[in-house]
């Protein structure tokens, strides 16, 4: 098994024109090859776009998405994933058949340059599920050398079962892409890492990154990584390493140890029964 990846994250622009996007992404793909990543991650909604602003989003219902031309958008970054030999997550609209409405996703395509996957967002926003989105229902796990992540979108960062469904499922690393102004995602990504004891990738468009900037959190729940917070296209990477020893306690004695807690068999195995000194609740 391997004990190292390098994963990049991107803080690209996200606008409503998919051939915009596209040439964005690819750029950075190629970034990220020749800074020697494995995978690169991108932001919710990086080739479809994602409509931001009061009133783009009051018409989204109505947008008039180019679904041919996110497609060929979307095969032009697989052809070059599979020339760089790297693995892409990139957020889009996916497309069902109408008149139901789109998935909001993260695709994933291997270094061949092949769709694998695809996470559906499972809990939308109150707008996405009222007047966007149709909801996916299931978590996605993918390896890349040895090293499994799950993925997430956005506002699912505000719950925590999601985070503690990937601990169970035995990731390495959760990737969060989000389009998202709010501080307090940030704060939530340093605390899932630090209670899983897993890596998680955070990716925005570049427009969000005053709020909180793309960047790679350790399994010990500190910030490893960091694109610029000026609302600037770009790129960062971190060295996912298990030898490394800033993650030791975390990977090493933490993780496993929490595992055998969430058991129960240790504490059942100790429990004390008929003594009234621990079944009296009401005195000292």
């Amino acid at each position: 098994m391997a004990k190292r990846i390098r994963v990049a994250v991107a803080q690209s622009p996200v606008g409503c024109d998919p051939a915009a996007n596209g040439e964005a992404i690819r750029g950075l793909m190629v970034a990220a090859g020749e800074a020697g990543a494995r995978l690169v991650q991108f932001p919710e909604g990086a080739v479809s776009g994602y409509p931001s602003g009061a009133d783009a989003k009051r018409v989204l219902a109505g947008w008039p998405v180019d679904w041919d031309l996110v497609r060929r958008e979307s095969e032009r970054v697989a052809a070059l994933a599979a020339e760089l030999g790297l693995w892409v997550v990139m957020g889009g609209n996916h497309r069902l058949t109408p008149p139901n409405r789109p998935h909001n996703s993260l695709y994933v395509i291997s270094d061949e340059g092949r769709l694998v996957g695809r996470y559906d967002k499972r809990l939308c926003s109150f707008t996405e599920i009222t007047d966007w989105y149709s909801p996916g229902f299931e978590p996605l796990t993918f390896e890349v050398d040895g090293f499994r992540f799950g993925c997430t979108l956005c506002i699912e960062v505000n719950f925590p079962e999601l985070f503690l469904e990937y601990r169970g499922l035995g990731v390495d690393c959760v990737l969060l892409s989000t389009f998202s102004e709010d501080p307090v995602f940030d704060v939530l990504a340093g605390g899932h890492a630090a209670a899983h004891n897993y890596f998680i990738g955070v990716s925005v468009p570049s427009r969000c990154s005053a709020a909180m900037p793309s960047g790679v959190v350790g399994p010990h729940g500190s910030w490893l990584t960091r694109c610029p917070a000026d609302g600037t296209a770009g790129l960062t990477w971190a060295d996912l390493d298990r030898r490394d020893p800033r993650f030791a306690y975390a990977l090493d004695m933490c993780r496993p140890w929490r595992t055998r807690a969430r058991a129960g068999d240790l504490y059942e195995a100790r429990r004390v029964t008929g003594d009234p000194r621990s079944t009296d609740r009401m005195r000292f």
